[in-house]
């Protein structure tokens, strides 16, 4: 049975539970060691009970020893579609952070030592680069579709106005997630674009430090990175 009441009044029922066991014990047997009892938040209450309704699944609780009236553990809420993206777009984060640092622990490390030539270093970059452009590809290509969604839906409601409807309220909804989730992802873009283009003044940077440690001067650099066109082999008479 759910027990709605305030967090004294469900600390003084937990604290005499222990007692009321024991009194009972002779007659019905004592209660299971690992009983227990749930307690969360619904509609600006808190609500305890033995057994969790199927509505209270996905919500933030904890869970109290019946025997003892301690807490013996938690469960946080269930994220929502859109905080799953967010954390999945954190963690890509996350990775890409690493592998930054990463870079720059080795070529900071032994950059003389162990690249023969800016070929060689250049290749550090390649698996960031391809991180940040594929992100930068994958929210372009979400925005246009949330994009190309959002206007579908906007026809449709503006359709049903125009023919003396109320729009549905189910359309309602999601014309307004899909406006959320547009926002969302173009924040992300911005973001991945971004941070494409502090990679490129990074590799500059770090091709200049480069240079400079091995003694390359800008002229000879340009000549590596512009080759003279070989000339054509001369003709046989």
């Amino acid at each position: 049975m759910t027990v709605r009441t305030s967090l004294i009044v469900a600390s003084m029922l937990l604290a005499v539970a222990p007692t009321a066991v024991g009194q009972g014990k002779g007659k019905q047997g004592a209660m299971p060691a690992n009983k227990k009892l749930f307690c969360w938040e619904e509609k600006g209450q808190r609500v305890c009970s033995d057994a969790l309704p199927a509505d209270a699944v996905n919500a933030a609780r904890e869970e109290i020893s019946a025997t003892s009236g301690l807490r013996t553990g938690g469960v946080d809420r269930a994220l929502s579609g859109e905080e799953r993206a967010q954390a999945a777009a954190d963690a890509q984060q996350r990775l890409i952070d690493a592998a930054a640092a990463e870079t720059r622990r080795r070529t900071d490390a032994a950059m003389l030592l162990s690249y023969r030539n800016e070929d060689d270093l250049r290749r550090v970059f390649n698996e960031r680069i391809a991180i940040v452009d594929n992100n930068v590809r994958t929210a372009r290509y979400n925005t246009v579709s949330l994009r190309e969604g959002l206007v579908s839906l906007l026809q449709t409601a503006g359709n049903q106005e125009l023919a003396g409807r109320p729009v549905a309220a189910e359309l309602a909804t999601n014309i307004q997630r899909r406006h959320a989730e547009l926002l969302r992802t173009r924040r992300l873009q911005h973001s991945f674009e971004t941070q494409r283009a502090e990679l490129d003044v990074e590799i500059k940077d770090i091709m200049q430090r480069y240079r400079g440690m091995k003694g390359i001067t800008p002229e000879q650099a340009d000549d590596i990175a512009n080759p003279p066109p070989e000339a054509p082999a001369p003709q046989q008479g």
